[in-house]
C-alpha cells in the first residue's frame, strides 16, 4: 500500500459522531481539537475505536501469522476503512480481501495494491470496474473467484476484448452452504473453462470459505477436502505460477483453517514446482467484539496450542457510546441509540460503563464505572434502545453509557467517521469509512 496522507481528507461536518469543527475541516484537525468523550465535547451518540486496543489486536494477529508462517490478508468489508487497512498493513498484512468491485475500487483509491476479491465477479458493469483498475496500475495485483463454468466464460471473453488477462481462484464450498464447487463434475467443467480462455485468465489458487458450518469436523474435513484437491490441481501442472494461492478462513474459525493447511509440506510436488501461500481472510480481529467473535476466541483459547502460548487475548477495541434519554417507567430505560447506530443481528449491544457528567444540579463521577450485569438492553427502534434495569437503579437522564458490540461488520457500516481514543477518553484522531 503506497502511503496515503488521510490528514488531508475533509471532514463531513453534517454526520454524527463529532464535535462542532469549522467548514472545510480536515481529518488532521481532528486530533487539534481537544475533545474528550466525557467532557461531553462530541455529539452522542459517538462510535469509537480505543487506540491502545486497536495495536494489541494488530500486534495479537502478527504473532498469531507469524508462528504459523502464513499470510494475512483482512477482509476490509468489516471496517471500510483505509485508516485501518494501513495500520493492518503496517503489521505485517500482506493484502487486504473484500467483496465487492466498489469495495476494491475504494481500497484501490486509497493505496491498496494488494486484493483479493473473496466473490465471484459477476456482470459487466462489475467487470468495468475491474478492468479499469487494470489499467491504471499495471502492478494492481487482483484475484477473484469463480465456481461454474458459465462465469468463467463470460469473465474470459470480457478481459479477453479489453486485452487483459484476469487472475482467478476455484472456490470450493459446502453441500448446503453458500458458493463453491461442490462436484467433481463441476470443477472439470470451471477448469475446461479456465483453458478456452488462455490470453485472459490464468488460474492462480484455490479459495474456501468454512464460515457457513459451525460443525468443527465439518469443517476439518472440508478443509482436508481442499487442500487435496489443490495438491492434484498442482500435481497436474493446472495452476499458471509457480507460487499457489490457498486462502480461506472468515473470523470465528481462523485457528482450524490455520491449523488443516499447514499439516501439509508447502512445496507440492516432488520437482518442487509450487509453493502453497497460505493466506487466512479474517477481518474482525482488528476490533474483535463481545459476541460471537468473544466467543470463538474462547474456544480457540481451549484448543489450539498456538493461541494457548501466546498468552494473551484479543480485545473489544469498537464501542458506543449514548445518552440515557427517558426513565418512563420504574424498571425501564430509554437509551439514544438504535439500529442506525449499532449492530444488533448477532445480540444487542451490551452495556459496559457508566458516567455521569457533572451538571448544575447534581455532582458527577469522576471516571467510568462499570455498568451493572443486570442491565440489558432487549429491544432496539432505529434511534431507540430499550434497556431493562433494577428499580431503583441509580440512573439518571443524561447519563453516558457506553456499549460493547456483538458485531462489528453492522455497525462499521453505520458510522462515516468513528473516533480514535486513548485510555483517557481523550480524542486522538479518527478514522473513516467507505461503504
Amino acid at each position: 500500500m503506497s502511503e496515503t496522507d488521510f490528514s488531508q481528507q475533509p471532514v463531513n461536518t453534517h454526520t454524527k459522531g463529532l464535535g462542532p469543527l469549522r467548514a472545510g475541516a480536515r481529518m488532521g484537525d481532528i486530533r487539534e481539537q481537544g475533545w474528550n468523550i466525557l467532557r461531553e465535547d462530541v455529539s452522542l451518540p459517538v462510535a469509537v475505536l480505543l487506540e491502545e486496543r486497536i495495536e494489541h489486536n494488530l500486534a495479537w494477529m502478527r504473532e498469531f501469522i507469524q508462528r504459523y508462517q502464513l499470510k494475512l490478508a483482512p477482509h476490509g468489508k468489516t471496517t471500510m476503512s483505509p485508516e485501518l487497512y494501513q495500520m493492518q498493513l503496517e503489521f505485517g498484512a500482506w493484502g487486504i480481501t473484500l467483496a465487492t468491485p466498489p469495495q476494491v475500487s475504494a481500497a484501490f483509491a486509497h493505496g491498496v495494491r494488494k486484493i483479493i476479491m473473496a466473490n465471484q465477479l459477476v456482470g459487466k458493469g462489475n467487470m468495468a470496474i475491474i478492468a479499469g483498475l487494470m489499467r491504471a496500475d499495471t502492478a494492481f495485483d487482483f484475484t477473484c473467484i469463480v465456481d461454474s463454468a458459465e462465469n468463467a466464460d463470460a469473465l474470459g471473453h470480457y478481459f479477453s476484448s479489453r486485452q487483459l488477462k484476469l487472475r482467478v481462484m476455484f472456490e470450493y464450498g459446502i453441500a448446503g452452504g453458500r458458493t463453491g464447487i461442490r462436484t467433481e463434475q463441476q470443477e472439470a467443467d470451471v477448469l475446461a473453462a479456465v483453458k478456452r480462455w488462455p490470453q485472459s485468465l490464468a488460474l492462480v489458487g484455490v479459495e474456501l470459505y468454512e464460515g457457513v458450518s459451525n460443525d468443527e469436523a465439518v469443517i476439518r474435513g472440508f478443509l482436508r477436502h481442499v487442500m487435496a484437491r489443490t495438491e492434484a490441481l498442482a500435481e497436474a501442472g493446472e495452476f499458471a505460477e509457480p507460487r499457489v494461492i490457498l486462502t480461506g478462513a472468515g473470523s470465528a474459525w481462523f485457528d482450524v483453517v490455520a491449523e488443516e493447511l499447514t499439516r501439509k509440506e508447502t512445496h507440492l510436488d516432488a520437482e518442487k514446482r509450487y509453493t502453497l501461500d497460505i493466506i487466512l481472510r479474517s477481518g474482525c480481529y482488528v476490533t474483535h467484539d463481545v459476541g460471537t467473535y468473544q466467543a470463538a476466541l474462547e474456544r480457540m483459547q481451549t484448543s489450539n496450542p498456538v493461541a494457548r502460548e501466546m498468552n494473551s487475548s484479543l480485545q473489544p477495541a469498537l464501542q458506543v457510546w449514548a445518552a440515557v434519554q427517558s426513565l418512563p417507567e420504574p424498571g425501564r430505560a430509554i437509551i439514544a441509540l438504535g439500529k442506525r447506530d449499532a449492530g444488533y443481528d448477532a445480540g444487542y449491544p451490551k452495556a459496559a460503563g457508566h458516567f455521569r457528567p457533572r451538571s448544575a444540579t447534581q455532582a458527577g463521577y469522576t471516571t467510568v464505572v462499570p455498568a451493572p450485569d443486570d442491565w440489558k438492553v432487549f429491544a432496539m427502534m432505529d434511534q431507540h434502545a430499550f434497556m431493562s434495569i433494577p428499580e431503583g437503579a441509580d440512573l439518571k437522564v443524561g447519563d453516558m453509557l457506553v456499549f460493547d458490540i456483538c458485531h462489528p461488520c453492522l455497525t462499521f457500516d453505520k458510522w462515516r467517521h468513528l473516533l480514535l481514543v486513548n485510555e483517557q477518553w481523550d480524542v486522538t484522531g479518527a478514522v473513516t469509512t467507505w461503504f
